[in-house]
């Protein structure tokens, strides 16, 4: 059930269930350098993140 609310999460707003998942670390900022660059690239980041678990 908690996975499903951070995929939820990262589709709206992707550093943010990176951030439930991870933290404040190298992830997070990767994850918004991509959001930065492009919202896709950013849900996908963060739907990997979470998935890899």
């Amino acid at each position: 059930m908690a996975d499903l609310i951070r995929v939820i999460l990262s589709v709206l707003l992707p550093p943010l269930g990176v951030f439930f998942q991870v933290g404040l670390g190298l992830q997070f900022w990767i994850n918004i350098l991509l959001t930065l660059l492009g919202y896709i690239p950013g849900v996908v980041h963060a739907i990997w993140i979470i998935a890899r678990k």
